[in-house]
């Protein structure tokens, strides 16, 4: 558990960042903004590694004590919520209306990814894992708000067929992720 923890810390201190506008702009000032991307990509990347591969090896851990037996129908609820968390995070990439509305899709895909995973996993390493990306989620949430970020994607207004691209791209993904991907990815299939 120690790696899935310290890619925790790593993930959500690199994410954090924009958090802290004078810390970020003393970092570029610093090393420039092009060398300031790069190492936060990288340091991204590698703190990404450290998630999965601690939250696989934990996984399997004789430390990974099941704390609750979610209910059957859990797996379900969590299906279904995945499917609007995919789409919003399509409307992240794309203008359209749901993400002008949501201001903060990825934020909000986040926080319904982590909260349905919640509800349907009941053991320790899921908890450290789900619960901590929620709790970044909310508190990133609720400071780009008291920072009156406004909209992450700026002034560019969607429209309808944005709409749709992001449904069709969302629900795509939602389909091949609950099929095939979790199971290729993750390593648990899903359905079938």
């Amino acid at each position: 558990m120690t790696l899935l923890v310290l890619g925790l810390v790593a993930f959500f201190a690199l994410h954090l960042l924009p958090a802290f506008p004078q810390a970020r702009a003393t970092l570029v000032a610093r090393f420039g903004l092009t060398a300031f991307r790069i190492a936060l990509s990288i340091a991204s990347l590698a703190a990404l590694w450290m998630l999965i591969a601690g939250f696989a090896a934990a996984q399997v851990s004789p430390a990974n004590a099941q704390l609750w037996r979610p209910p059957g129908w859990t797996r379900h609820l969590a299906y279904t919520l995945m499917l609007p968390a995919f789409v919003l995070l399509a409307a992240s990439f794309i203008p359209s209306r749901i993400r002008d509305l949501s201001r903060q899709p990825i934020l909000i895909a986040v926080e319904i990814w982590a909260g349905a995973h919640l509800l349907a996993n009941g053991d320790l390493a899921g908890a450290i894992l789900f619960g901590a990306f929620l709790v970044w989620a909310v508190v990133d949430h609720a400071s780009v708000h008291a920072r009156r970020a406004g909209n992450l994607f700026g002034v560019r207004r969607g429209d309808a067929r944005g709409d749709a691209l992001a449904l069709a791209l969302g629900t795509a993904t939602w389909a091949f992720m609950l099929y095939f991907g979790h199971r290729w990815l993750i390593g648990l299939p899903l359905i079938g």
